[in-house]
């Protein structure tokens, strides 16, 4: 059945501007208020006719094709649909991961996707209370070795490779406290030396093990169990009205449940060159149960 796009968008808008009404999108609930005195956040978007998302290189999230100057990913992509439901042009504003909050403070742009909602970045940003998507801590493993749970690493012969400082590098420290762990500055490094054969695994965040093994074309990527997962999100400028919070978290779920958001991010893979049907998805209902 062909959906109704323009009743959709309004039924999304209505929900946002509509004065406090519940509705029930996707399977979850919002509640939705903004005063009459003044247009809100999502009204002056609106009255924009432009989504400033912020930029950063960083696949999948982010990628820019350096000769047409367009931008791709699941966060771009995400971007770019919401945009749509509003009825307005999607506009990059480039930036770094590092400073990205601080570009919300100044209202340099007005949304960045793929951000992690942390205590410490809800000091100074707001986010949704819905998730955008789910990502799984997962290995990329050594041709001809082949785990399925963590315990199976557990051992001073398994050799792991994780980033410096990061969640996985946290993590696998606890986790797996008998392992013989190696830890490197970049992502980058921690693949050249898996190339080299120094290792037995690499743990990182499933999407980033997929652009990671896209590059040295080599091992398998499996979710071990019990799975680690985690939500990510999108911060956005932390203010008074909620209007644009609110009705962002709304859309993002109901992307997540109607798998659209799913199918932006295979279709990102598809145009790198990726076989999506052989990564895990980005919906955690996909993953192998514990």
């Amino acid at each position: 059945m062909t959906e109704d796009v323009t009743g959709r968008r309004a039924f999304l808008t209505a929900a946002a501007l509509g004065g406090g009404a519940a509705v029930l999108v996707g399977g979850a609930t919002a509640a939705v208020a903004q005063t009459a005195s003044a247009p809100g956040t999502l009204q002056a978007i609106r009255d924009r006719g432009e989504l400033r998302i912020a930029v950063a290189p960083g696949e999948p999230w982010f990628y820019k094709d350096q000769r047409s100057g367009e931008w791709y990913g699941l966060g771009w992509g995400v971007g770019v649909a919401l945009a749509k439901e509003l009825g307005i042009k999607a506009t990059p504003v480039e930036t770094t991961w590092g400073t990205a909050i601080a570009g919300l403070q100044a209202g340099q742009f007005d949304v960045m996707f793929t951000m992690d909602a942390t205590p410490q970045r809800a000091l100074a940003a707001d986010f949704p209370v819905q998730p955008m998507f789910y990502y799984a801590q997962g290995v990329l493993l050594k041709d001809g070795v082949t785990v399925t749970t963590w315990e199976e690493m557990n051992k001073p012969e398994f050799k792991i490779g994780v980033v410096l400082g990061t969640s996985p590098d946290r993590d696998i420290t606890v986790r797996l406290p008998k392992a013989t762990i190696e830890r490197f500055p970049s992502a980058d490094e921690t693949g050249a030396a898996f190339v080299a054969g120094r290792m037995d695994a690499i743990s990182l965040f499933h999407p980033a093990l997929v652009m990671l093994q896209s590059k040295v074309k080599r091992g398998s990527i499996v979710l071990p169990e019990p799975i680690r997962q985690s939500p990510s999100s999108a911060g956005v400028p932390n203010q008074a009205d909620k209007s644009w919070r609110d009705w962002l978290g709304l859309s993002m779920d109901y992307l997540y449940q109607t798998g659209q958001t799913q199918k932006i991010f295979d279709e990102y893979l598809t145009y790198r060159g990726i076989d999506a049907s052989k990564v895990p998805a980005i919906m955690r209902e996909r993953w192998t149960k514990a």
